[in-house]
């Protein structure tokens, strides 16, 4: 789990900004969860400056996050075991001969 930030404010029940670290960015339309590991919604947009970005998180439900609660970031799953495997190495490799 990489640590996507801070909650700053809530817009209306289902918009919430969230202070990001800028080392570590997540991906737009990664999925946000709290310190339970709830779900609670999808990053949406990502602004401000370089240095302290911000993102704007559409929330599932009615958006219960508390200002200054730290929120996380669900890491992707890599797509398989020969990712990054070149064409070349594929055609040697004995899972892929018929």
């Amino acid at each position: 789990m990489n640590v996507v930030g801070r909650a700053v404010s809530t817009f209306g029940k289902r918009m919430l900004v969230i202070r990001c670290d800028a080392a570590q960015l997540p991906g737009l339309y990664s999925e946000v969860l709290d310190r339970n590991m709830n779900p609670v919604g999808m990053i949406v947009d990502l602004f401000g400056n370089v240095k302290a970005p911000y993102a704007a998180v559409v929330c599932r439900g009615c958006c219960s996050v508390r200002p200054e609660e730290r929120l996380y970031a669900k890491v992707p799953a890599t797509q398989g075991k020969d990712r990054g495997m070149h064409r070349k190495q594929k055609m040697h490799d004995k899972r892929y001969k018929k």
